[in-house]
């Protein structure tokens, strides 16, 4: 079976908005996390961790497809960051057997870019596309015909001797990547045949990521820190194993790499996460709604420029685990916060909030 094997192409590019990588807890995937990650990350469906119902089905289409000597359909994977994405659609090209190209919709400035990867796909190949929401309105409807028929229509010349020439590509397979699905277009959105979403991981699932990651770095642990860590993981992966490795590099300078339940809480505090999993932006953005308008509601753009941060840091980084935990909710006026968070930070602003709330 040959192996699967990612090209060099172009970097990923940063999000709009996306923060500092002072912040540990962000979702976005760093220089650090990408060259550790290809040591934990896993090669097979039996060894990925959680998400059970998209592995289910995911397993079954690839059997399918296999016993039909047939390549996979066209796979949309969609979620917050960190949740696994690139590692399924690696798995998926370790069990079809087949290579994997690997780039992102930033990296894909013109049409060009792209006929020069589909050419060199093989038949049952995968291209992985991550952020596949932010390929350029060109590019995405060059790719219409490339996922549909498997045809590209290019053209060559210019004026009068300008001529189209159509190039059939082999059967591959797209996988796509997206943290925000709802910017995709329709018409690329329907060209897909399997679509799957990607949610937060239950404690426990954290837990045996974290057992995994631990034995292969190495590190000791025991139960009740293994816990610790997977409560302030903010239900990702990506989050946990990065949590990991502060907790052993504050653990190897503070204690001589002892590490327990109350030196995980020492090392997680010192980088500003809280038992909730929360961190500095998180309780800025809370307090914000709570102490400068009384709870809310409150747009997100009101908020932006309250704590001088880029909108969609708030959108894509913040919230989301804000409304998972129930800290924060959305109304048709604005971001509102909960009772919830009022007790477990007690901000100034919860009378009010919770007089707007109930």
């Amino acid at each position: 079976m040959e192996k699967f094997t990612t090209p060099i192409l172009k970097g990923k590019q940063a999000a709009p908005g996306q923060p500092g990588k002072t912040r540990v807890i962000f979702g976005q995937e760093t220089e650090e996390d990408a060259i550790l990650n290809l040591s934990l990350r896993p090669l097979n469906t039996k060894d990925f961790i959680g998400q059970k119902a998209v592995i289910d089905n995911l397993l079954i289409s690839m059997q399918a497809s296999k016993k039909r000597k047939e390549p996979l359909e066209h796979v949309l994977f969609s979620g917050p960051p960190g949740l696994g994405k690139t590692t399924l659609a690696h798995i998926i090209a370790n069990e079809m057997g087949t290579k994997i190209t690997a780039t992102s919709g930033p990296a894909i400035e013109r049409a060009g870019d792209l006929i020069g990867i589909l050419t060199n796909l093989g038949k049952g190949d995968i291209l992985f596309i991550d952020e596949i929401h932010r390929l350029s309105k060109v590019v995405e409807e060059f790719l219409y015909p490339a996922m549909e028929n498997f045809q590209i229509d290019f053209v060559i010349d210019k004026g009068p001797y300008a001529k189209t020439i159509k190039f059939n590509l082999k059967h591959f397979t797209l996988i796509g990547a997206t943290t925000r699905a709802g910017l995709l277009a329709s018409p690329l959105r329907g060209r897909f045949g399997l679509f799957y979403h990607l949610d937060f991981y239950e404690p426990d699932d954290l837990v045996k990521i974290l057992k995994r990651s631990s034995d292969i770095l190495k590190i000791k642990l025991d139960h009740n820190s293994l816990v610790e860590i997977a409560r302030r993981s903010r239900g990702t992966p990506r989050i946990a194993n990065r949590l990991l490795r502060r907790v052993r590099d504050w653990a190897e300078i503070k204690t001589g790499g002892l590490i327990s339940k109350e030196i995980v809480d020492k090392a997680l505090v010192s980088q500003g996460i809280d038992k909730n999993g929360l961190d500095n932006l998180d309780r800025k953005v809370l307090r914000a709604i709570a102490d400068v308008f009384k709870g809310g509601p409150v747009g997100l753009e009101a908020i932006a420029a309250t704590l001088n941060e880029e909108k969609d840091t708030i959108a894509d980084i913040v919230e989301p685990y804000l409304l998972k935990t129930g800290f924060l909710k959305r109304t048709p006026r604005g971001r509102q916060i909960t009772n919830l968070a009022c007790e477990a930070l007690a901000l100034a602003g919860a009378k009010e909030a919770q007089r707007q709330l109930f």
